[in-house]
Formats: structure tokens, sequence, C-alpha cells
């Protein structure tokens, strides 16, 4: 395995946009190769006439070598050619153009003939007439879904281009809808995202938001960038328009193929891919995680010794993982990003031992996968933990465990229950096509029932429903605003770390009417915590009149109108 830096998304003058019409196919393999890369993707908009017409100026120097018709000049080209396209792999793709005006990306293998991504084109209604424009307008083609699919079935690696900029499916401020957010950045035919702030150094970035700690994002996405090349050298001018692998991903890769590339972007191991950083340290996978905190699909351990009970802690916790949407578990280091890691001796050993232990103990198996990573100098053992599809699992075959927000709880009645049935739903088999009825007329149309909210509810935090005192105890029922799951019959004493809290201030310190700071029929009348683990309690009105209220809301939960509240 080693490290290969790649440009995915590096134009030429085949796309009617290219700032310098002059440059020649060459010249971009010589600026490539200048830059240090071992993968470019050639993405012209709506076209493969770029990557076509290299090869097919290959295959001229070629013929006329067979007819020993070459001049000094032509064989000089043709050695340079044949010396770079050994050194560099060079992909064919296109930057196609869905409906809406958003970029996708899709990049085919070596052996991948210009006919066969032309014919992919059609498909995808690029006009015949417009096949060889090179142009980002290409009229009304298909949506980006329907881009997604095809373009997977025609085995392409696809990725959103600049995903969270002009063009992108998850750019800031373009009102398509939350639900089509989510179907456009979680769909299983998109391989990954293409960002422009992978390394902004802020804490709410493009990848730290897609990195399935979200409740309605739970699909965790690998995020790349690509330099976007309209040209060879970035412009002196404005550094926003950059050159060819002015913008780089790292790629840990057994060989430089396609298939390597494709193998990687269809797994789950995200510490294969890293920012390229010249004269810099490289990119820490265990550092960003920590600077993210413990969540709901990531926890630490500084070690895993069964002194002190960590490594049960650890079994348990790969248990709630796979009962919930998978995750990471980092074993050498603690959560605080502002302490040195401890790093692990002998993490074959430690490694060794986990999953042996995890074989032992954990009902019915899980497939976790093991290895090592480096922070700061020391050896960090990485457990990543897939989402179940054999649900529940447990410890021992009693003891089932779940993951909620950073913790890890034993599941209640009410949570098994969920548990099974999401198994049996995920098992049920699709139903069979019926044959079509005799028409009849149609039924009239029910009345649509008005929603409850005019918003929807935040998106993590908890929701007392109802609560009643029985025999001197105050039993509560709880809703679980990440899935929507309602836990009957919870007490203080019985409740988990944020349940516990929402209870005590339910039952010591109901809010008063005048702390609320309402919005039309949302409002805020807490906060609390500080960082990454700032909480907020909310509140908000239904149609009939009645007030909700919400405790420990974290940051992720905030979506629309509700994130006016959020504590900058």
């Amino acid at each position: 395995m080693e490290w290969k830096k790649a440009d995915l998304h590096v134009h030429t003058p085949a796309s009617a946009d290219y700032q310098e019409p002059n440059v020649r196919y060459l010249d971009i393999l010589r600026r490539a190769e200048e830059r240090g890369l071992d993968i470019i993707a050639f993405t012209d908009h709506n076209t493969i006439r770029g990557y076509a017409a290299m090869r097919q100026e290959v295959e001229n120097l070629e013929l006329l070598e067979r007819l020993n018709r070459l001049t000094p000049a032509e064989k000089e080209q043709l050695a340079e050619y044949r010396r770079l396209l050994g050194k560099i792999l060079v992909l064919p793709g296109v930057e196609f153009t869905a409906t809406l005006g958003f970029h996708i990306l899709a990049i085919f293998p070596e052996d991948a003939t210009v006919r066969e991504i032309e014919h992919l084109l059609l498909r995808l209604n690029v006009p015949p007439d417009k096949l060889d424009d090179g142009s980002t307008e290409v009229g009304a083609t298909s949506d980006v879904l329907t881009a997604y699919r095809e373009m997977a079935r025609a085995g392409a690696l696809v990725i959103a281009a600049h995903a969270n900029s002009t063009h992108g499916v998850a750019m800031q401020g373009f009102d398509f809808g939350g639900q089509t957010k989510i179907a456009y950045t979680q769909d299983p035919n998109l391989h990954a995202l293409e960002v422009t702030d992978l390394e902004s150094g802020r804490r709410r970035n493009t990848a730290s938001f897609y990195s399935g700690s979200k409740p309605e994002y739970p699909r965790r996405m690998h995020c790349i960038q690509g330099s976007d090349a309209h040209r060879l050298t970035a412009d002196p001018k404005d550094k926003r328009l950059l050159g060819v692998g002015d913008r780089i991903t790292e790629l840990l890769l057994p060989e430089t193929t396609f298939a390597a590339i494709k193998e990687l972007f269809l797994g789950d191991d995200f510490a294969r891919t890293r920012p390229y950083r010249p004269a810099k340290q490289p990119f820490d996978h265990v550092m960003a995680a920590r600077q993210e905190g413990p969540n709901i699909v990531q926890s630490f351990f500084e070690s895993a010794t069964r002194q002190g009970g960590r490594l049960r802690a650890i079994i348990c916790d790969v248990v709630a993982f796979a009962n919930t949407n998978g995750g990471t578990i980092f074993i050498g280091v603690s959560a605080n990003a502002k302490t040195p890691p401890v790093g692990v001796d002998k993490p074959e050993e430690v490694a060794a031992m986990v999953k042996a232990e995890i074989q032992r103990k954990v009902t019915p198996p899980v497939d976790v996968t093991i290895d090592t990573l480096e922070s700061q100098g020391k050896k960090i053992v990485r457990v990543s933990v897939p989402r179940g599809t054999d649900i529940p699992y447990s410890v021992e075959g009693t003891q089932i465990y779940v993951r909620h927000e950073s913790e890890t709880s034993l599941a209640l009645r009410d949570e098994i229950i969920q548990l099974v049935k999401r198994a049996l739903e995920e098992k049920a088999p699709l139903p069979a096509v019926a044959e079509p009825a005799a028409a009849e007329p149609p039924a009239p149309a029910a009345e649509e029932e008005e929603p409850l909210f005019r918003i929807a509810p935040p998106r993590t935090g908890v929701e007392i429903v109802e609560s009643e005192e029985r025999k001197g105890t105050i039993y509560h029922s709880l809703k679980d605003l990440r899935n929507g799951n309602v836990v009957t019959n919870v007490t203080r004493k019985s409740a988990r770390r944020l349940w516990r809290s929402a209870i005590t201030q339910h039952e010591e310190a109901p809010v008063a009417g005048d702390k609320i700071t309402w919005q039309g029929d949302i409002g805020l009348w807490k906060v609390y915590g500080s960082g990454s683990r700032r909480r907020y309690n909310l509140v908000q009105r239904d149609r009939t009149g009645r007030i909700h209220y919400y405790y420990g809301v974290s940051e992720d939960g905030f979506h629309g109108e509700w994130r006016q509240f959020l504590k900058k």
C-alpha cells in the first residue's frame, strides 16, 4: 500500500470555458509530472473529446512509427507521451451537467472506450450535436439521481463535483429542499463528494457534516478535493482559478489502477484518503476525529486493558455502533484534542486481543476491521464497526447496547422492540408484483391532514412526551428526536445521561414563560456547555397551541429556521 497523489478533476482545451486554448495535451501531462501527480482524470464538460483527442494523437504517432515515417520532432513527442503515460495514470472522465445545473464527475476505467462514454452521455440526454462542444450548457438533461444510477451502471466512479460550492449538490443557500439534498448526497450510487474546504480548518466543514453523525445524513461520505483546473497554472490575478495539481488528494492504494481506486471509494476506510500537504505534516485523521469529539459514530480509549473495564467498554461500544449507525473506536488516545496521544506500545497484540474478545463475546458475529494509524508519532489502534445487518447484537448473548449521541447504554425494552422491528423491515422480501386489476372508478380523494408543526422539530435531543406518578415515582415517556422512537417508563434513576439531565430539569426547574426567546412558534430557553458539546433547550408551539419542550439539542439537530438560535 502506497500513498498516490491524484487530481481527479482536470479540464482540457476541449472544455469551452478552458482559459488557455493553445495548451497541448502533452503540456498538461508535463505539468502533472511537475506537481508529482500519479493519477489524473480528464473531465471536460459533457464531452469526452479531450481525452479522445489525446489518445488519437498518440495513435497517429504510433501509426507513423509503424510506417517508418516519423520526423525527429514526432519521434521525440511520441517518446515523451510514452514516458509520461507510463508514469501517470490518465483516466477518461466527464463533468456532466444534470438538471438544475448540478455538476457530477463520472470517471471511467483505463480501458473504457470513447464510444461507451458517449453512449452514456446520450442516455443522459446530452444532445448528439452537443457531444463535442464541451459546454456547461447542454439543455434539459437527466436529473441527478438518474445520472448517478446510469453512471454507476456504466462502471464509472461517481463523484459530486465541488459539492459545497457553485453547481454542487450540497451547496449552501440554494433552496431545493432538505429531502432533495439528503437524496443527492446519500444515494448509494454516489461514491464520493469533491469539496473545496477540506483544509479550511473550520469545525463545521463539509467533511465533518457528512461524517455520519448527522441524523438525516447517516451515511458517511468519502470527501476528496480536486483542482477543477481550467488552465495549466493558477491565475496570478485570481487565486481561486487553480492549475493542474493545485488541490491534490492522496489515496492509499495497493496498485495504481482504476480498480484499486474504485475499491477504495466503495469501502468504508476513510483514512485511506487525505488532502495532500506539501511541506507540511501529513493529514492526521486521528487528530481530526478528536477535534470533532465523541459522538454517535466515534469513541476514544487511552488503552484496551481489562483492568478498569476498558476492554469491556470497547466491546460494548462495538455492539452499540453495530446496533445503531456503525462507528469508529480509537484506542491509544483520549477524546481531549489538547492532550498528546498516549499511543499503543504493541498495536498488533492489542488488535489481536480486541478482535478475539469481539469474536468471543459479541453475538451474532460482527465483521469489524482493525488497523493501526499514527498520530503525533504515536501508534493508534482503530476499530471500524459497520452498521449491523443482523441486529440486535449483544454482549454475551444477553446485554444489548445502543449508541445515543456520545453515550453507549443498555437498550431499554422499547428500544429493543424498535431494533427487532428494524431488523424485520430490512429483511422483509420485496412484495410480488400483482397482475393489474380491472379498472375501477377512482375513490374520492381524502382530505389531506394538516401537519402538526409548521416546521419539523429539531433532529437531536429528547422530548418528554408525558409524565405519570406511580407510588411516589415519576415515570416518563421520552421521544428520541434523532429517530422518533418513544421509550416509556423511564425514571430519573434509570435514565441515561442526556435523559437524566432532561428529566431532572423537567422535574426540578420547569421552564418559565419569561425565559423563552420566541421567534414565531419556535423558541430558545437555555444554552449550556461549550464548543462541540454545547447543548440547547428549545420549545415549539404546535398548531393546536400545545407547547413542546426539547432538551439537550446538539448543533447537529438544527435545521431551517432553528439555526437562528445557534450560538456563534
